[in-house]
Parts: structure tokens; C-alpha cells; sequence
């Protein structure tokens, strides 16, 4: 097991420069009182250095209260805490309420826009929302319908709404937005409908746009510049997307992008992954010849300005996507000690199994492992920098659903993971106690059989059925919380979970670790060794992300239950084929049998 004293060497990133980023939001983010943003700080390391609550008393913890949300489906995010005043979100119709902390928690304001329940409908994997952001007294919230709202933090009053996308034409939102300088910065979902995936940045003040960046495309619509923007160290060339597309394909090729953010304010970058190629039948999408062609920059990790969109650099983790695997997961931001090196990096926990530690300044790779032992699909990552195969996967043909094009309508099984990934958006937390990292994870395997499909605009355009279950051979459950160690890319300790850990976590200066289970567990384990601590039954099951905050002198946690998201879209949506819900709906048919819909915040402290 990895020393406390390795701890020294590593330290998550000192966000300098706030004119650089944005003042309020990095004074809120380093006042450890609040709550400020979705992943704690820009560097998404999901730290408190809060440690009243610790692991010598986090086993007394007693509910403080709790809150009703009145909406079904799966709750994702959390709450925001500025001050005195909790922000709280909800799934679709994206509800916000506005609660006074220092009067018992009393509705102050509640906006409830106005949506289309068509919109429900075209999202791909149950109605959720990953939260609100806040800046300057302006609460940003995303809805489903793609509309961008901010509203006087004291009020509620709507100050401007602008629409993002076009749920007609299958775009719809799930995520956050980044709030950097003046500028909102935000996404599309929509790649099982055939969409486009961009970015987005509006004004802070008026809801203006900026610019728009397209993830693939021609070099002026994804803001590439071929000489100056790198992928593994040297300029991607012009038109590096266009190059691996076949004809026209990538207008309707998926790559969008609804995972986390982080920003370094010392680089002045944005960073973000992109999600799968559509459609999911990898023979729809090879090249002319009928050959693999990479699909960039779906899958992939981009370095932004946030002032031009300009990309710095990228990484695509895995070409000519045969699995759904998607590249949106959050990428942290920690100084780690490599090889005896301080190094400025980037740790992101892949859909594929793969942690990739990469340099964040320049897009360098220097750790590809797996971080669940299942993976089979492939053996690992070249890391060879002569190799022309640098940075890309060695694969298995076994696990190939392509197979040189003769994948079609062929149901490829035993494929470890599944297309939900070893773990999907539930956000990991970076330790700088320990200096690891506490990662939610998934521990499921697929059968996958592709069909042809034909692309109708906002119409599915998945053209694959899915089986999942628990990975064989192993401990019988379907998740695991892991302990990594990013500078060497190994498993610290693992704590075996009878379901997918779809909970984002949370570490805290205390030396706990808190993250949620999909049956409804909200649990505490040390951080050293993964002893649980603390456990207590939430009225549902638990995919939003833990938080703590203080008010009156009392550091409390809180944590949002209601069941949903992929992994729980059979009990969200009243699914029951196997095959329904991209798959799901058969692997986590158990969940019934331990809880059921309900948003409910509930919010600990010690007595």
C-alpha cells in the first residue's frame, strides 16, 4: 500500500492568476464554507479541506435534515452552497430551489421553466441534470431542452435564456457549464441521434455567443489550427478530423460531449472529452476500403482557450470506436511526482478501463493502465514513442465487433467492460492527503451485436443490441471503489460493490472518502485502506455526487438519492425487455429488489 508520506510530493493545482479564470468563482471555490461549483474547484479534484468530520467520528454522523425534491428519475449532480444559501437542482423539468440555510432551510425562491415533454423522449439515458454553476449573483442552469438560463442568484428572476440546440433534431443537455472569466461555457448531448458534438461559450452578462467549437469537422468549424495544435507532441495537420471520416459521415457523427470540466488558470486552458461516433455499428462507419478509420476527434480528451476556443492540444483514447466507449469522463488537475519529476497533470479514468496520466500543459502521455482488472478488449496502450501505434490501444481481435467488417449482425461476447465503461460520469476525487485517487467504477461486461441502421434526424441512430452483466469470474457484483495511484497507474486497495458505483465521490481533509450505491447506501471509508466507516439507507438509490459545506460553525454532508441514469434507467423509465435501455435494463434488473424512484436530499453532521 502507497505511504501518507507520498503525499508530500503531490499537490492538487494552486489556482493563481483569478483574472485569469473568474474572481467570484475563485473566491467562493477557496472558501472550504461553500459548496461552489459541481466538482469542488476548477481542477475537479472534488477536495474539502474541511476535517471536523473525520475518520476518528464520521461513524456518528446523524441525518441534520433532509428535502424533497418532488421529481422523479435519477438526480445527478449536487447541491451548491454560496453563503447562506443552497442551490438545489432537479432531473427534468429541471426545477431549481433557492433554500435559506439560516431559517431552517425555508424555500426562498423556486423556477420552474417551462419544457416540452417531447424533449423526454429524445434523451438517450434517462432525464438527469449534473447541476448548476454559479458566478458573480447569477445561477446558470442547462436545461433538457438545451436552453442556457441564468437567473439573479436572489430571486430566481430569469436575466437571459438562450437555446443551445434543437431537441427536433435529437440535441438535447444533461450537463454543467464551466464559468471562466465572463464567459459560460457549455455543451450538446445527442450522439445516439446522430448529433454533432460542440462546445459552446456565451456571455456571462448577456447570454451573447462567443464561439463555437465542433469536436469533428473542418479545421475553421472544430478551431484546429493544423501547425500549432498537437496530439502527442506534434501538430495534428490540416483537416485531421476530415482525414479519418469516410464522405460526409462525420455531419452526422456524434462526438458530443456532457461530462465534467476543469480549467487551469497558469495555462489558460479548458479541458473536456468527447463522446462515441455515431452509430454505434462500427461497418457503417469504416473507411471506403472497409477498413478502420480513426473517427477524430470523437473519443477524445481537448485542450481549449476559453477566450477563442482554440484548441491547444489532443489525445483520442480509442480510434474507431467499436464499443460505445465514450471520452467524456472528467479530467483532474494535480501536480504529480513522475519518475522523480514534478509534472503538471491530467488524470482521466476512461469509459474503455484505461486511467490515461497525461501532461495537461502539452497533451503528453505518460500512464496508460487499467484500472479495473476485467478489461479484455485490449492488452493495453502502446507507450512506445517510436512506434507508429504510439498512444493507441492494442486490441483483441477476439473482442472486435468489427472484425474486419464481418462484425455485422454477429453478437461478440464476454466484452469487458461494457459500453457504460469501467466508469462512466460519476466523477473521481483527488486526495491530497494521500495523494491517490478514489474512483467510483463499474465492474460489467457486455454481449454486442450490431445491425444496420439507417439515420433519420432525431430519430436513435444506435444500430447495436446489448446484453450486460457482472464481469465473470470475479466477486459476483457489478462495481468496485478503487484506490489509484495516477503517477504510477496502479490499484492502491479496491472495496468490492454488489452494484455499479454510479456515485460521484468526495475526499476531505478529515481522511474520508463519501460516494453513494445504487441501492441507496451513502457510505464512509478511510482513505488509507477503504475500511467503511459509515453507512446509512437513503430513501432511493444514490448517482449524485457527495458535498460538504459548513454553516454556523457545523460542517455538514449532503448527498441527493433518486435512483436513475443508465445504470438505473428500467426502474426510471418502467423498462423491462433486457435489451432495453442500451442494454441495462436486463444487467441491473436486481436493483428493484432494494429501492425504488424518489429525489430526496439528505444532509448529515455529527451530533
Amino acid at each position: 500500500m502507497r505511504k501518507l508520506m507520498f503525499a508530500a510530493s503531490i499537490a492538487a493545482v494552486t489556482l493563481v492568476s483569478p483574472a485569469l479564470a473568474n474572481e467570484d468563482v475563485t473566491k467562493n471555490q477557496a472558501d472550504p464554507n461553500n459548496w461552489a461549483s459541481q466538482s469542488g474547484d476548477y481542477s475537479a479534484t472534488r477536495y474539502s479541506t474541511l476535517d471536523q468530520i473525520n475518520t476518528s467520528n464520521v461513524a456518528d454522523l446523524k441525518v441534520a435534515w433532509t428535502f424533497s425534491t418532488g421529481v422523479l428519475r435519477g438526480h445527478e449532480g449536487s447541491p451548491l452552497v454560496i453563503g447562506d444559501v443552497m442551490y438545489l437542482h432537479t432531473p427534468f423539468p429541471n426545477i431549481v430551489f433557492a433554500l435559506n440555510l439560516a431559517d431552517e432551510q425555508k424555500i426562498i425562491w423556486k423556477y420552474e421553466p417551462k419544457q416540452d415533454p417531447s424533449v423526454i423522449p429524445v434523451m438517450c439515458c434517462d432525464t438527469v441534470n449534473r447541476g448548476l454553476a454559479y458566478a458573480d449573483g447569477k445561477i446558470i442552469l442547462q436545461q433538457a431542452d438545451t436552453n442556457v438560463v441564468a437567473l439573479d442568484a436572489k430571486t430566481g428572476k430569469e436575466l437571459w435564456k438562450v437555446a443551445n440546440g434543437d431537441p427536433k433534431r435529437g440535441e438535447t443537455a444533461t450537463n454543467t457549464v464551466l464559468i471562466v472569466k465572463d464567459k459560460v461555457i457549455t455543451a450538446i448531448s445527442g450522439a445516439e441521434f446522430g448529433v454533432r458534438g460542440y462546445v459552446t461559450a456565451y456571455d456571462l452578462n448577456s447570454g451573447k455567443k462567443v464561439w463555437r467549437a465542433y469536436n469533428i469537422g473542418p479545421d475553421k468549424e472544430i478551431l484546429f489550427n493544423p501547425e500549432k495544435t498537437t496530439s502527442l507532441g506534434k501538430p495534428v495537420g490540416k483537416d485531421s478530423s476530415l482525414k479519418t471520416w469516410n464522405g460526409d459521415q462525420w455531419k452526422i457523427g456524434g462526438g458530443t460531449l456532457w461530462g465534467g470540466w476543469s480549467y487551469d488558470p497558469e495555462a489558460d486552458l479548458f479541458y473536456y472529452g468527447s463522446a462515441n461516433p455515431s452509430t454505434w455499428n462500427p461497418a457503417q462507419r469504416a473507411g471506403l476500403d472497409g477498413k478502420p478509420i480513426d473517427q477524430k476527434w470523437t473519443m477524445s480528451i481537448i485542450a481549449r482557450n476559453p477566450d477563442t476556443g482554440v484548441a491547444r492540444w489532443a489525445y483520442q483514447m480509442t480510434p474507431f470506436d467499436e464499443w460505445d466507449y465514450d471520452g467524456v469522463n472528467e479530467n483532474i488537475l494535480v501536480d504529480l511526482d513522475i519518475k522523480g519529476q514534478k509534472t503538471p497533470a491530467l488524470v482521466h479514468f476512461d469509459r474503455n478501463g484505461f486511467a490515461y496520466t497525461l501532461n495537461r500543459k502539452d497533451g503528453e502521455l505518460l500512464v496508460a493502465e487499467k484500472f479495473d482488472p476485467a478489461v479484455n478488449w485490449a492488452t493495453g496502450i502502446d507507450m512506445d514513442k517510436s512506434s507508429k501505434d504510439y498512444g493507441r490501444p492494442i486490441r483483441v481481435a477476439k473482442y472486435s465487433t468489427f472484425r474486419d467488417g464481418k462484425g455485422q449482425d454477429v453478437n461478440t461476447k464476454g466484452i469487458c467492460p461494457a459500453a457504460l465503461g469501467s466508469k462512466d460520469m460519476q466523477p473521481a476525487s483527488f486526495s491530497k492527503l494521500t495523494g491517490l485517487f478514489y474512483v467510483p467504477t463499474n465492474h460489467v461486461c457486455m454481449d454486442y451485436e450490431p445491425f444496420k441502421v439507417s439515420y433519420t434526424s432525431g430519430q436513435p441512430y444506435v444500430g447495436a443490441t446489448l446484453s450486460m452483466y457482472p464481469a465473470p469470474d470475479s466477486h459476483g457484483g457489478m462495481g468496485n471503489f478503487i484506490a489509484w495511484d495516477g503517477a504510477q497507474g496502479k490499484i492502491v486497495w479496491s472495496k468490492p460493490e454488489q452494484f455499479s458505483v454510479w456515485s460521484g465521490a468526495l475526499t476531505t481533509a478529515g481522511g474520508v472518502v463519501f460516494y453513494g450505491t445504487l441501492e441507496g447506501y451513502f457510505k464512509a471509508v478511510d482513505q488509507k485502506d477503504g475500511k467503511e466507516l459509515f453507512k446509512f439507507k437513503t430513501p432511493s438509490g444514490i448517482i449524485s455526487n457527495a458535498m460538504t459545506y459548513t454553516h454556523g460553525g457545523k460542517q455538514y454532508i449532503g448527498v441527493m438519492s433518486g435512483v436513475g441514469g443508465w445504470a438505473g434507467i428500467g426502474l426510471a423509465a418502467g423498462l423491462t425487455n433486457p435489451t432495453d435501455g442500451l442494454g441495462a435494463v436486463g444487467g441491473y434488473a436486481g436493483l428493484k429488489q432494494y429501492t425504488n424512484l424518489g429525489g430526496t436530499l439528505t444532509v448529515f453532521s455529527l451530533p
